[in-house]
C-alpha cells in the first residue's frame, strides 16, 4: 500500500450505492498517528517510537462537493526521546483499536529529534472527479 482509503471504508461507501445495500454509519471520532514509513494495509507499520499516541481532529463540513478540510486540528506531538524521520499519518476512528480509515504520506518527510514538537496544520480529503 503506498497510502489511501481503507479497504473497510471503500467497501462501506460502495455498498451504499447497492440496491439492497446498507448504509454506511458516520464516523463519530478521528484520530491520527504518526509514522515512520508507510504504515501499510492495516495501518500498523513503521509506528513512530517517539510517540505512540494518536492525537484527536475534526473535519469541517463539505459543501457542494468541496474538499474537507481540518476545522479542528490534531495537539502537538512531542517526542520521547528518539531520533527518527516522519514520512506518513493514519487516520482511525478512536484512540486506540478502532477502524482505520486512510494512510497519508506528509508533503516533505521531518527530521524529529528529541525534544522536539510536530504539528499538523492542514489536511484535506476529496474524492474525484465530480461531474460537472
Amino acid at each position: 500500500m503506498t497510502a489511501g482509503l481503507a479497504t473497510s471504508l471503500v467497501s462501506g461507501w460502495l455498498n451504499t450505492l447497492r440496491a439492497a445495500g446498507s448504509a454506511y454509519s458516520a464516523v463519530a471520532a478521528t484520530y491520527v498517528q504518526l509514522h515512520t514509513g508507510d504504515p501499510g494495509a492495516a495501518g500498523t507499520s513503521n509506528i513512530s517510537v517517539g510517540s505512540t499516541t494518536r492525537n484527536s481532529f475534526t473535519f469541517a463540513s463539505s459543501s457542494s462537493g468541496s474538499a474537507l478540510a481540518l476545522s479542528s486540528a490534531p495537539s502537538a506531538w512531542t517526542n520521547g526521546g528518539t531520533s527518527e524521520t516522519l514520512t506518513h499519518i493514519s487516520a482511525w476512528t478512536a484512540s486506540t483499536g478502532g477502524t482505520l480509515l486512510f494512510t497519508v504520506a506528509l508533503t516533505a518527510s521531518k527530521a524529529w529529534g528529541s525534544a522536539d514538537t510536530f504539528t499538523i496544520s492542514t489536511l484535506t480529503a476529496a474524492l474525484t472527479p465530480q461531474a460537472a
